[in-house]
């Protein structure tokens, strides 16, 4: 329940205060956050170094506390998404590459969208959603039913249509075969039946779902990535779909 009323409180904050001073209070509370998270530094610090093995301490220090002030501000545009409207869109987000969007869509076949923890993800599925595009997405549950529900209207106001992992299949197999596009992150695996790859070198367990539901489908596969700029502008860019060979 406590994380249910922190959530509704800085809700009701980010909806009354200007854009740039809830991204600064969420920094002040980032920065406070990041002098005592010893075991998030900690884990932060070890996959910095696995992806920049020539940074020193030093840099790696200061990519670090981005990557805490950065998932601040994530939560800040996730709460605020009531306030969320076209116009906001126009002037904030560039979007790179649509058109590998409408051609997978003139296939027939579906869209299935992977994109990674990385930037705001959360806001690049709404914004798709709010273009006018059918989107459904796949989340994992909190541990509060209230705050899972929470999560899961914030983003359905918005037009996004929310599977929970564990019941997701089916929904997602719909969706596509309707021509539809579903939204999966792809850099972590939550069901424990993930296929182990080489990544930056070291041994890694990725999801299987986005290639399993393009093999049933036919359904192309677009990485698609929200990322911020440095004047918390935004840049949506989707890649070249992936190309593959079925071996088996």
């Amino acid at each position: 329940m406590f994380s249910y009323i922190f959530y509704r409180i800085g809700e009701m904050l980010v909806l009354n205060l200007p854009l740039k001073a809830a991204y600064a209070i969420a920094v002040f509370l980032s920065d406070l956050r990041y002098l005592f998270a010893f075991s998030d530094r900690k884990v932060v610090t070890e996959n910095l170094k696995i992806i920049f093995p020539d940074k020193n301490d030093k840099e790696i220090s200061r990519i670090r506390i981005q990557v805490f002030r950065n998932f601040a501000k994530y939560l800040v545009d996730f709460l605020r998404f009531k306030k969320l409207d076209m116009d906001y869109i126009k002037r904030n987000v560039k979007l790179i590459n649509m058109e590998y969007i409408k051609s997978g869509l003139s296939r027939g076949n579906g869209v299935i969208l992977v994109s990674a923890h990385l930037g705001n993800w959360e806001l690049g599925g709404v914004v798709v959603s709010m273009m006018g595009y059918s989107l459904s997405t796949v989340a994992l549950p909190h541990k509060s039913k209230v705050v899972t529900n929470f999560f899961s209207k914030q983003r359905e106001n918005k037009g996004l249509k929310v599977f929970l992992l564990g019941n997701a299949a089916r929904g997602c197999l719909k969706a596509l075969r309707q021509n539809q596009m579903i939204a999966l992150v792809g850099d972590r695996d939550f069901t424990e039946n993930g296929k182990i790859i080489d990544f930056f070198g070291k041994p890694a367990i990725l999801p299987e779902g986005p290639a399993v539901f393009s093999l049933q489908t036919g359904a192309a596969i677009i990485p698609a990535f929200m990322l911020r700029n440095k004047d918390d502008s935004f840049s949506l860019i989707f890649e070249k779909p992936l190309e593959y060979a079925v071996s088996g």
